[in-house]
C-alpha cells in the first residue's frame, strides 16, 4: 500500500482537471492505496516572499495552510499534481504552491509523480509548456520518479472530460500506482 496525494490546482470543483484527479483517486483507491486529494482553493497558500528566513530554519515565517500541505508532501509515496492548462502553462494555484515547497523542497525525495493537466486546446503537444513546468519543479528534488501524464485535452466547460479516454487513464494510471 502507497500514500497517494492527489494536488488539484482547479479553480472549479468538479472542473475538468478535477474530474480526472476524483478518476485517479477511484483507481488508486481501488488497488488497495490511502489516498488523498488537496482541492488547492479550499486552501489558504500565501505567494513566498522570498525573504529566505526558510534557508535554514526549514521552516516558513507566513501562517497559513501550506506547512500542512507540505508536510503531507513530504509523508507520501505518490504525489499527482493536476492543474488547468491557461495560457499553455500551470495556473497560478499550482505555480504558488509550488513556489512555496521551499522550506521542504530537499525532503521531498524518492516520490513518484503523474501529471494531469487538462485544456480546451486539443493538442497534446501544446500542453508540453506545463509538463515542463511541473518537471522543472521535480527537477529540483532528489530522485523523482516520472510514472505518467494525463492529457485531458478539447475540454473547456465543466464536465466536458465525461466520458473522454482521458478519464480511462485516469483512473488505470491511478490503479497502478
Amino acid at each position: 500500500m502507497k500514500t497517494v496525494l492527489i494536488i488539484s490546482g482547479s479553480p472549479r470543483k468538479g472542473g475538468n482537471s478535477d474530474l480526472l484527479c476524483d478518476r485517479f483517486a477511484e483507481g488508486a483507491k481501488d488497488a488497495g492505496n490511502e489516498v488523498e486529494k488537496i482541492f488547492l482553493n479550499d486552501h489558504n497558500i500565501n505567494y513566498c516572499q522570498g525573504c529566505g528566513a526558510c534557508i535554514h530554519s526549514h521552516k516558513c515565517v507566513q501562517k497559513d495552510d501550506m506547512a500542512k500541505i507540505l508536510e503531507k508532501l513530504v509523508r507520501s509515496d505518490v504525489i499527482v499534481m493536476a492543474t488547468p492548462v491557461y495560457f499553455y502553462t500551470m495556473n497560478g494555484q499550482m505555480k504558488t504552491l509550488i513556489d512555496r515547497t521551499v522550506p521542504r523542497y530537499e525532503d521531498i525525495s524518492g516520490k513518484e509523480f503523474y501529471f494531469i493537466v487538462a485544456a480546451e486546446d486539443g493538442n497534446k503537444g501544446n500542453m508540453n509548456r506545463t509538463i515542463e513546468g511541473f518537471r522543472a519543479f521535480t527537477s529540483c528534488l532528489t530522485n523523482p520518479i516520472e510514472k505518467g501524464i494525463i492529457y485531458g485535452t478539447s475540454a473547456w466547460n465543466v464536465g466536458d472530460i465525461k466520458g473522454s479516454k482521458a478519464m480511462n487513464e485516469a483512473y488505470d494510471m491511478g490503479k497502478s500506482s
